[in-house]
């Protein structure tokens, strides 16, 4: 099961008490003190590790504790200390205070260790509080109580790509189409019920990763549908590709507009996003009627179809929009990178888009490091 929010509460442990003892031996009549110190209270950390996709091992556990630390004992022996608490979590992992909201770690690096609460420190033993005017000292300290917190752990998805559409528009037949990744694809609603990675291969050296968005639907921003579970899935993607079904009942323009409404309303830097469009399912109409819908379209957004595409091996009978490649280095976050139509049953312009897409990847990388 896909758990991408759970609330626990972690302790970390309890320093075990210092030691009360006086060395015994046989011929020797005052040894004096020797109790020894107590051990340290275990630690509680966060391991990030990319193997880990859900934060589904949290589900139903409420408490989570570190071991205390051992007491000391005497002929100066100190207690074991207790054994640390390590929670593995996948990237893109964010702890979150419950009482004030406060984003107490962002765990984004893989194979990261943080640590998060510390172990409470070992009390000492009687042997230390031994002095001229008081050689028989009677009393050690306790341990020092460990550190705990309320904390919700949630999923954000770490992606390059982020795919943003109504129900039913394509996105899962397209990420199984160019990645590794196998989605339930299903002609329904709401078929995908969980965000989905995918690793796209440019070639041997290059890829970048593509997520799917279960499908958003008009007020998911408001806690409609499943839109307000899985938009903040996309909140770290680099750049968005709206899909936009060719097919469906609601006009493209609109498909445009309500998608851009609702992740505007959730987020306002997640909609200064670089983004593109990609019109899907064109394989269902003929090429005349379909480059009239895409001309209509282009026009409304105030767009119009040149040959950028066909740089990229793009279809040469269908219309789109590419913006100049020198266009890219100032990318105008109103208006998309590249308009393309493809279809991902029949494979159409499946190949140009992967290459524009790595290409807008590269040049939002570039953006944010400048």
């Amino acid at each position: 099961m896909f758990i991408d929010k759970v609330e626990l509460t972690v302790s970390s442990g309890k320093g075990g008490a210092g030691c009360v003892s006086f060395h015994t031996e046989k011929f020797v009549t005052k040894g004096g003190p020797d109790g020894g110190d107590g051990g340290r209270g275990g630690s509680v950390f966060f391991k990030v590790d990319a193997n880990t996709d859900t934060l589904s091992f949290y589900r139903g556990k409420r408490i989570m504790k570190a071991q205390n630390g051992r007491p000391g004992e005497g002929r100066k022996r100190s207690g074991k200390s207790g054994e640390s608490l390590t929670l593995t979590v996948p990237p893109g992992t964010q702890v979150i205070d419950v009482e004030s909201g406060e984003v107490l770690l962002d765990l984004t690096e893989n194979g990261a260790v943080v640590e998060f609460l510390k172990g409470g420190k070992g009390g000492l033993g009687n042997t230390h509080f031994k002095g001229p005017t008081n050689q028989r000292p009677t009393y050690a300290q306790p341990g020092l109580p460990g550190e705990s917190a309320a904390i919700r752990l949630e999923l954000k998805s770490i992606a390059d790509v982020g795919l943003v559409g109504f129900p039913n528009v394509g996105k899962s037949t397209l990420i199984s189409s160019l990645s590794n990744a196998r989605p339930e694809i299903a002609n329904y609603e709401f078929t995908t019920l969980t965000p989905k990675l995918g690793v796209v291969q440019i070639n041997e050296y290059e890829s970048f990763m593509m997520a799917d968005i279960p499908g958003i639907i008009e007020g998911a921003s408001d806690g409609r549908g499943l839109g307000l579970d899985f938009l903040r899935h996309i909140e770290r993607t680099k750049t968005l590709l709206f899909m936009i079904d060719a097919t469906n009942y609601r006009e493209m323009v609109y498909q445009l507009e309500a998608l851009k409404e609702e992740i505007l309303k959730y987020s306002e830097k997640l909609s200064q996003r670089a983004f593109a469009i990609a019109i899907t399912k064109i394989d269902a109409l003929p090429t005349d009627e379909l480059n009239s819908k895409i001309d209509e379209f282009l026009e409304a957004i105030s767009l119009s179809a040149n040959d950028e595409a066909k740089k990229y091996g793009a279809d040469e009978n269908i219309h789109s929009f590419v913006q100049q490649k020198e266009d890219w280095e100032e990318l105008d976050f109103s208006k998309p990178v590249f308009v393309l139509p493809i279809s991902s049953v029949a494979r159409i312009n499946l190949d140009p888009l992967k290459y524009l897409l790595f290409n807008l990847v590269k040049s939002s990388q570039e953006k944010e490091e400048s």
